[in-house]
């Protein structure tokens, strides 16, 4: 469950999963509470699972006010049904809706300018060609919305994502083609950084460091890995190109990260821990 701020008021949106459906609901909470009613629960997007795993989990408001999330590819490893790349399916997407309004049927209407509005896939798909989308955050100052997309058995991956993308998998995991030695890479957009699984198993995305404790980290986004516990930042200088640093060695099973409303980070354990990062 994620409580997010939208216009100055205070909305509960979950997004649950069992094995057979992932279910997008919202929740009524006072203005001064975090606490949800169950009984206003609006279900807005019920999704079937035909794995029980890769179920992602991210949701956020835009600064276009509408809400992003993102969902795996089902699972059953290697993406055996194809769902990364077809645009038929939610499943391998990130996901665009207007909470808002409704249309016809649906508990939500489609923003006309998401990529699919017209046809050719499920209109409410805003980019594709995800395998599991865990952790993503729009950077405040420009709207660019940063995906950290947990990879198969040899790559994990941050992806720049835009209008229309297609990440690549199953095609290719990280800016690697997959169980192939060549593959047609065109029309398919590269991560801006990748490593491999001497470095960690599950990438957990972070945010666009924007506090005043730490100058140094100042512009920086930050993200982590689940299983080797390491923190990175990645710099953009010039733009377009990135570097990635180490930051940290931690003895932590990241989950999460964390960003407060004065932009400073914390990271999540999956013990319950949390903690702030500081100077």
């Amino acid at each position: 469950m994620f409580v997010v701020e939208q216009g100055g008021t205070i909305r509960i949106i979950s997004a649950g999963a069992v094995v057979s459906q992932t279910v997008i609901a919202e929740y009524q909470a006072s203005a001064n509470s975090n606490q949800a009613d169950p009984a206003s629960e609006r279900i807005l997007l019920t999704v079937n699972q035909p794995f029980p795993n890769h179920k992602a989990g991210q949701l956020s408001f835009g600064a276009d006010g509408f809400l992003y999330f993102g969902l795996g590819d089902g699972g059953g490893g290697g993406d055996p049904l194809g769902n990364g790349q077809n645009t038929q399916t939610l499943l391998g997407k990130m996901l665009r809706i207007d909470v808002d309004h409704t249309s016809g049927s649906l508990p939500y209407a489609i923003p006309s300018d998401n990529p699919f509005v017209s046809g050719g896939g499920s209109p409410e798909i805003w980019a594709f060609g995800f395998r599991n989308p865990w952790r993503f955050s729009f950077d405040r100052p420009t709207g660019r919305l940063f995906c950290a997309d947990v990879g198969q058995e040899k790559f994990e991956e941050i992806d720049l994502v835009t209008r229309g993308g297609n990440y690549g998998w199953n095609i290719m995991e990280g800016g690697h083609c997959f169980n192939s030695a060549s593959c047609n890479m065109n029309g398919l957009t590269l991560p801006i950084t990748e490593y491999d699984h001497t470095e960690g198993i599950a990438i957990i995305g972070g945010y666009v460091y924007h506090g005043s404790a730490i100058p140094a980290l100042q512009g920086k986004y930050v993200f982590g890995d689940f299983g080797s516990g390491t923190v990175w930042t990645l710099t953009e200088s010039p733009p377009g190109a990135w570097t990635r640093d180490k930051l940290l060695s931690t003895s932590h099973s990241i989950s999460s990260f964390g960003q407060d409303a004065a932009g400073e980070l914390y990271l999540v354990d999956l013990g319950g821990a949390i903690f702030k990062f500081s100077q």
